[in-house]
């Protein structure tokens, strides 16, 4: 059973659009994902707009791989590292902590992730 960061069974991220490493909707890894989507995100304009300047453009539609492309306000599984950056440069989204994997933890502290704590 996958855990979150309070070591409850851990709840969907997100059906619509689909999110994940898996597009199951789970903020959830395996050691092939080298992203490590750990983090269910409520995305905003300023981070989509910043993960487009490092790289990861989560705007643009893809048809052929079913990505409707993300806007603000939408959940995702985001990539520990990439959210950690954004934090460093005060760009970073908040978090749903109860879909956010424990894993989360082997990179940052709790009292980091509940300073992110969506709150709705």
């Amino acid at each position: 059973m996958e855990l979150n960061v309070f070591g409850s069974p851990i709840i969907s991220c997100c059906n619509d659009p689909l999110t994940g490493y898996f597009r199951d909707g789970y903020c959830r890894t395996i050691s092939e994902d080298s992203g490590k989507h750990l983090v269910c995100a409520v995305v905003t304009k300023e981070f989509l707009e910043f993960s487009a300047s490092r790289g990861n453009d989560l705007i643009t539609p893809i048809p052929q791989w079913n990505f409707p492309g993300l806007k603000p306000g939408d959940k995702w599984c985001l990539c520990i590292s990439r959210w950690l950056e954004a934090v460093k440069e005060r760009k970073a989204p908040s978090i749903v902590l109860e879909a956010t994997h424990q894993k989360a933890l082997d990179y940052t502290s709790m009292e980091v992730l509940e300073s992110f704590a969506f709150k709705s």
